[in-house]
């Protein structure tokens, strides 16, 4: 068996784990699958992790194990947010191994191979497959943005336009709810007169979104006596619900990050603001001091 230095040795045992991590992840997942064309892809990458594995261990001699962490954390996150940001962000972390191929590349021939196939072929693959939630992202999007527009607003107005914080997070959810169900209502109508296919799930999608939403803007009033206090962590949970589901949505769908994320911050506070100008107006000028 041929030696090689310590530090490419140490890379290539790396690589043959990273493989054979990848083909339980991809096996793990297309065991669930119910979708016989995306269970098919998801078995020819796994197989192709195989293969790449066994080159590592031809190598090196002896055989691999894996990092079950990992394994344990992506099959969390399919379950959670699906297959496809589970694929594509475990394929961001390998994009990061192209400096080992490259290093390793005038002691092992087959590793610009390797390291081509990692580049190109199972993206293609992974853009192959099809998930269902992924096709309703406009109606999340709708339902998510109207909440957090809606919401925050109307919380800050209420804030400053009322006293006690349990009655500020009732009238919240009240207006959430109905507004939840008004939004939903609404792009069923609408994808039924445009007669798009499957109006009823666009529509679930966006009432989903949008009551998630309100109950997470909602509680920090319930939980929270002092109501400014309350505003700030709800803020906070405004920064991180966008910062999420644009993580989300730039990974699973490829798209840029940034733009949409400070699209929403900048919509979002800038209603904010204003209603609660508007609250505190209601306030001082109407009496209210409920």
């Amino acid at each position: 068996m041929k030696e090689y230095p310590a530090h490419i040795k140490k890379q290539i045992k790396a690589m043959q784990r990273d493989e054979l991590t990848g083909y339980y992840v991809y096996k793990a997942i297309a065991k669930r699958m119910k979708n016989s064309e995306n269970k098919s892809i998801l078995e020819r990458i796994a197989q192709q992790e195989k293969n790449h594995y066994d080159i590592w261990t031809s190598y090196l001699g002896e055989l691999g194990s894996t990092y079950k962490i990992k394994v344990f954390i992506y099959k969390i996150l399919n379950f959670l947010l699906g297959f496809t940001f589970t694929l594509k962000l475990m394929e961001m972390g390998e994009d990061k191994s192209k400096k080992f191929y490259e290093s390793i590349g005038e002691y092992i021939d087959e590793a610009a191979s390797i390291a081509l196939e990692e580049d190109s072929h199972e993206i293609e693959l992974i853009e192959m497959l099809d998930e269902e939630r992924l096709n309703y992202v406009g109606s999340m999007v709708l339902g998510l943005n109207d909440a957090l527009v809606e919401l925050t607003g109307t919380l800050a107005g209420l804030t400053f336009a009322l006293s006690d914080p349990l009655l500020i997070s009732l009238s919240g959810l009240i207006t959430g709810i109905a507004a939840s169900l008004s939004m939903a209502s609404s792009e069923y109508l609408s994808a039924k007169a445009d007669n798009l296919p499957n109006a009823k799930k666009s529509a679930i999608y966006t009432g989903i979104a949008y009551i998630i939403t309100v109950m997470l803007l909602v509680l920090p009033y319930l939980l929270i006596a002092n109501k400014y206090i309350s505003l700030s962590v709800m803020l906070g949970v405004v920064v991180l619900i966008i910062l999420f589901f644009n993580y989300y949505i730039s990974v699973a769908k490829s798209i840029p990050f940034k733009k949409r994320f400070w699209q929403m911050i900048f919509i979002s506070f800038g209603v904010a603001i204003i209603s609660f100008g508007i609250g505190t107006v209601i306030k001082i000028f109407l009496g209210v001091d409920a």
